[in-house]
């Protein structure tokens, strides 16, 4: 049960877009959409929308949402494959480095998150439904879903993927060629860092690579990253 927990928590980490659904103020009827999501340190969605959505007019008189992440993708049977329902209060996100992962992880977000009738949004977790498989299916309670906050691991986050991407790029393409098994060998970037592990932006998509003991501050950060670095080497 541990690892499907962690499966989930790392599914929502590894997407780019899920399927949002509010119901619409006047007929109460679901509505859904898409969306491109990031997360918090701590694993929670952020969402960026514009106020003049009807996504964001049914949010405001009802913050009650499901967010559907779908792991199929890409797959020639998806339904064998991983999804999550979460259940959750949509709430106006005002942190604002979890605002900088999210335009760290989808930096076309830059171009608009400016304009005023744009607002970063953030999923309180209630509840999750998982479908991992045929057969695999159950309920995961919110304390399953995201992991204890690291603040000093998210006061050092800036100033590691900048250390990493300006001074180490070597042992980013690395992670990405010898540990993730990308067919590109140079272009990768690391968009963001957090307890369970690190991500990488590269040719219009993104890698999770996870890490073997959980991180908290810069240090122990800097010992995992050269801990994955020796083993990219030997791979």
């Amino acid at each position: 049960m541990r690892d499907e927990n962690k499966a989930a928590r790392r599914l929502v980490r590894t997407v780019r877009t899920a399927g949002l659904a509010t119901l619409l103020p006047e007929a109460g009827h679901p509505y859904a959409s898409l969306v491109e999501i990031a997360t918090d340190q701590a694993g929670a969605p952020i969402l960026l929308i514009s106020g003049l959505a009807e996504h964001t007019r049914a949010i405001l008189a009802d913050p009650r949402v499901s967010l559907l992440v779908d792991g199929t993708a890409g797959h020639a049977d998806p339904l064998t494959q991983p999804r999550l329902s979460l259940l959750g209060r949509l709430d106006p996100l005002a942190d604002e480095r979890a605002k900088a992962r999210y335009l760290a992880r989808l930096p076309g977000a830059e171009l608009y998150a400016g304009f005023a009738d744009f607002g970063f949004w953030r999923l309180d977790i209630e509840r999750g439904h998982l479908v991992a498989g045929f057969g695999k299916i159950r309920w995961i309670d919110a304390a399953d879903l995201t992991i204890p906050a690291a603040p000093d691991l998210g006061a050092a986050e800036a100033g590691i993927l900048e250390h990493m991407n300006a001074d180490h790029a070597d042992a980013v393409q690395l992670y990405a060629a010898k540990l993730l098994g990308a067919a590109e060998a140079e272009g990768w970037r690391l968009c963001g860092i957090d307890p369970e592990g690190c991500d990488l932006l590269g040719h219009g998509r993104h890698l999770r690579l996870d890490f073997a003991n959980p991180v908290t501050d810069a240090e122990t950060a800097r010992r995992e990253l050269v801990r994955l670095v020796k083993a990219a080497r030997a791979a």
